[in-house]
């Protein structure tokens, strides 16, 4: 793979970038438009999303950071985006193109004051993953293989310029309105400027395997904080594959409930006791051993859990609200989804909207085993996106809907949720994190 010897740092770099590509888009609806007159909506849509997801996806990854996190985030929203995007964005998971050679002993002269030959005793300069903030290289020193991970130069620098670049898309995307929007955003914000500070990244890392390393067949690496520095981390080299390279030839379905589970109830396990969780589940972020054990990486992206939050939101999961509309409603005025200021009409469209994505969504929480292979289910849950994406009526309505905690907490559900659905994970126990 082509590697990359300098990365657009400045405001004004990384706008140009992306007037640039903001002006390949616009191509892109005028062949749509020729297209509708040739061939079928249908084509003429598929063709646009396509060349638009190519496009979007390569500039953004030239950009690094910031921008290509968001892409990453959206490509796990299988029920919102096209086909076409979530297949480009989800590259950015593990294969971006990487820093060249020169460039990484730059980063760790910058940081140690020495190239990395001087810290270990072997190092590959050529990197072995690339993602959205870093990319990792493999070393070695006395007698230990190492991951190396280093953070794209700039990245942390231009978080907030990056997202006011990303903002008016999000906005139109998402159909977010009103004043108090720029909670949302200053959510995602705060969360990527955490992802960037490697030195608390190692804090979070040790923490959390720490509480879970009594889960029965999960494994972590070490981390050496002597090694590790603002944006350098380095940890041992875990053996494995990747969960979605796995997922593509395992036909071992014992295999796959036993892992499904371990990671359901390291999520669980997480949410429910230590009210903390990794809220960045992609199959870039676990690996499955020889040993068959769920290899747990990357705990930059740690979500609190507050109370106020926490008690509403599952209490909202179980069937005694669903079958209450009076504590249905209450519980959806708890956690702002519902407003006073809403009007009857706007109260009544949400109140249904949520009863029933719930109703589908909080399906597993019901029965103490749940079957995550179930297309029907998946299919259920896609179609609900499907058909609200398309809705006219909320198109005029406000989408800035809910606390902010929903950005993250969401995400890793809906995350965990088609992990184990790729894992094809059957008779799964729901509950089974209590006895830990």
């Amino acid at each position: 793979m082509k590697t990359i010897d300098s990365i657009p740092t400045s405001k004004i770099q990384r706008a140009s970038k992306l007037i640039q590509t903001g002006a390949k888009v616009g191509v892109n609806y005028l062949k749509y438009y020729g297209e509708k007159i040739t061939k079928t909506e249908e084509e003429a849509k598929e063709n646009l999303n396509a060349s638009n997801a190519e496009d979007i996806y390569d500039g953004l990854k030239q950009l690094k950071g910031s921008a290509l996190k968001v892409a990453q985030m959206l490509s796990m929203e299988k029920s919102i985006l096209p086909q076409a995007y979530v297949d480009k964005f989800s590259l950015a998971q593990f294969s971006v193109p990487p820093l060249s050679a020169p460039l990484v002993t730059k980063t760790f002269k910058n940081y140690f004051g020495k190239s990395p030959n001087e810290i270990y005793d072997k190092f590959n300069p050529n990197s072995v993953n690339a993602a959205s903030i870093g990319q990792v290289h493999l070393a070695e020193k006395d007698g230990k293989k190492l991951a190396v991970k280093i953070q794209y130069p700039g990245v942390a620098e231009s978080i907030s310029s990056d997202l006011a670049l990303v903002k008016p898309i999000a906005i139109k995307m998402f159909n977010i309105k009103g004043k108090d929007s720029d909670k949302y955003f200053k959510e995602v914000e705060n969360k990527l400027i955490e992802e960037t500070n490697y030195i608390n990244e190692v804090e979070q890392s040790i923490a959390m395997a720490e509480a879970c390393k009594h889960l029965p067949n999960l494994a972590f690496p070490n981390y050496y904080k002597e090694l590790s520095s603002d944006r350098i981390i380095t940890m041992d080299w875990m053996q494995g594959e990747h969960l979605s390279e796995f997922t593509k030839h395992n036909t071992n379905q014992e295999l796959s409930n036993k892992i499904g589970q371990a990671l359901w109830d390291f999520y669980m396990f997480q949410m429910h006791r230590l009210k903390r969780v990794h809220a960045d589940p992609h199959p870039g972020n676990f690996l499955i051993s020889k040993d068959e054990k769920l290899v747990a990486l990357d705990f930059g992206c740690i979500k609190v859990v507050p109370e106020d939050f926490y008690v509403p939101y599952f209490e909202l999961a179980k069937k005694e609200s669903l079958e209450s509309p009076t504590l249905f409603k209450e519980k959806l005025f708890e956690l702002e989804i519902l407003k006073p200021e809403d009007s009857k009409e706007e109260q009544e469209f949400f109140y249904e909207m949520f009863h029933e994505l719930l109703s589908i969504f909080t399906a597993p929480f019901h029965s103490e085993v749940f079957d995550f292979s179930d297309a029907t289910f998946f299919g259920r849950i896609a179609d609900l996106g499907e058909r609200y994406s398309k809705n006219t009526e909320l198109r005029k309505m406000n989408g800035n809907r809910g606390s902010q905690h929903f950005i993250y907490i969401n995400r890793t559900f809906f995350g965990l949720y088609n992990l184990m659905h790729d894992l094809k994970a059957k008779e799964v126990k729901i509950n089974n994190f209590n006895q830990y």
